[in-house]
């Protein structure tokens, strides 16, 4: 008995030796890469983008990534500090255009990855003619309402609420100038998250009750629900944005490779869209997931970003 546990112990080490000189001898041909640190504020459109990219860089480039949600300003001021490398979520020139001017000269801006965007106050657009809930009556518009100051006018059918985001938000800052110029001062302005502010809307359209809320194109709820922006005659919310890449200082000297696929890194909102609606229907589980099957869907695009 003794004798046959000694073979297979000597197996094994002959065994485990080989092993471990082929690991060794692999790791010896790829030198170990340094972490690649990304931040992004939890919108669906940055989420998509965030985890797109993310996995880029660990799939085709073969750097280990981290990804870090966070506020609006940490973010900005995360990579300002070097605390992390790169961000591909700077919504430019109005929704954050006091944190690029805080921090511009600690960065450095690669320009847009995404072009087309627009922020502003939406609500829901159903028909005329759709039957209102509870009432009866047909013929009635749900939501007749075309422009932000019309708003005031309704603040009862709104019960004086505008829902909105995490308060960090630029589009949140936005919202309360927006209040001020309009004179909305009977409503108050709802923090929380993009999920909450999308699950009011769900929750309102099914219903058929008045909402108004922040929102954003890219985003996956507008290809889901009829919505409309209201018009902006103040221009406070300013008109079609970009998202930008925004670097640390020093990304160029440390990881060539990755600041030359993060400068090469754009696509449109239909890409984005797309991608966003598979993670929403996926729940949110394993964006990554979604990312790879949008890989895969897209092969020409992702070589030409890459170095």
């Amino acid at each position: 008995m003794s004798k046959n546990i000694s073979v297979v112990l000597i197996v094994f080490f002959l065994l485990y030796g080989l092993s471990s000189s082929a690991v060794l001898s692999t790791n010896a041909q790829y030198p170990e890469r340094s972490l690649v640190k990304l931040a992004y504020v939890e919108w669906s459109s940055e989420i998509a983008s965030t985890h797109l990219v993310m996995t880029i860089i660990q799939d085709e480039l073969g750097y280990p990534c981290e990804i870090i949600p966070m506020a609006a300003d940490e973010m900005w001021e995360a990579v300002a500090t070097g605390e992390v490398d790169a961000i591909v979520a700077a919504w430019l020139p109005g929704t954050h255009g006091h944190y690029y001017e805080q921090y511009k000269d600690q960065i450095e801006d690669l320009g847009p990855n995404l072009e087309g965007t627009q922020t502003g106050l939406v609500i829901p657009q159903v028909a005329p003619g759709r039957q209102t809930a509870g009432t009866g009556l047909r013929n009635e518009p749900y939501m007749n309402v075309n422009s932000i100051p019309e708003l005031k006018e309704h603040a009862d059918k709104l019960r004086g609420r505008i829902i909105g985001i995490d308060p960090e938000a630029g589009i949140m800052r936005q919202t309360r100038e927006a209040m001020d110029v309009y004179g909305l001062q009977d409503f108050m302005l709802i923090s929380g998250s993009e999920i909450s502010m999308a699950a009011e809307l769900a929750n309102a359209i099914r219903r058929l009750d008045w909402i108004v809320v922040t929102g954003w194109i890219p985003h996956w709820k507008f290809a889901r629900w009829n919505l409309k922006f209201l018009e902006d005659p103040e221009n406070v919310f300013g008109g079609r944005e970009e998202i930008h890449t925004i670097v640390r200082k020093g990304l160029r000297e440390d990881m060539p490779e990755i600041y030359e696929f993060l400068d090469n890194f754009y696509w449109t909102p239909e890409d984005m869209e797309q991608l966003m609606l598979w993670i929403e229907d996926q729940r949110g589980v394993y964006p990554e997931d979604s990312a790879r099957r949008w890989m895969r869907f897209h092969r020409d695009k992702v070589q030409e970003w890459l170095p």
